[in-house]
């Protein structure tokens, strides 16, 4: 499993371009390759903290606040908000940087991945170890999120016993 590690330890920073083949009619940066790239910093920053391969397995929430341009430059701030047993959350903020580098965010994400072992099953994370209060209160709200997400799943299923007459799966 590994040192026990602080969400510095998991930061990564991705700086892309947003080019003409990246946006839509409007000249603005399509969702799709904004969520892709948010994918992969996350990606990154879980693999950072595990140690080894980690596979998406949710997207808890993405928020567009912003437009972005073609021509803008585009900084995703990535990072583990919170290590469970097999898995990791992470948050990730987009920021819109202009010529003078001043940055404006304009999205935030949370995923959650899995650590998966080298026959491709769940294994351990390394625990994480907070050091801040601003990490607290991530980590605090990425144990709610977690907590709402198994219960939507929980209140789904229990719907579709109840209302459908479908068997558990």
């Amino acid at each position: 499993m590994g040192a026990i590690k602080t969400p510095k330890n998991s930061e990564i920073v991705m700086t892309e371009l947003v080019l003409p083949n990246d946006t839509n009619m409007l000249g603005n940066l399509l969702g799709g390759r904004l969520m892709h790239w948010i994918d992969i910093a996350a990606a990154l920053a879980a693999m950072k903290h595990a140690g080894r391969t980690c596979v998406t397995a949710s997207v808890d929430e993405i928020n567009f606040d912003a437009p972005i341009r073609l021509g803008d430059v585009v900084k995703l701030y990535a990072s583990v908000n919170r290590a469970f047993r097999t898995s990791v959350e992470v948050g990730v903020k987009t920021v819109r940087m202009n010529v003078e580098g001043e940055e404006f965010p304009v999205n935030k994400a949370y995923l959650t991945f899995v650590a998966l072992d080298a026959e491709r099953k769940p294994c351990p994370v390394p625990a994480l170890v907070i050091e801040t209060e601003e990490e607290q209160r991530r980590f605090d709200e990425a144990g709610l999120r977690r907590e709402l997400r198994l219960r939507h799943r929980q209140q789904i299923q229990q719907y579709r016993e109840e209302r459908l007459g479908e068997g558990k799966k």
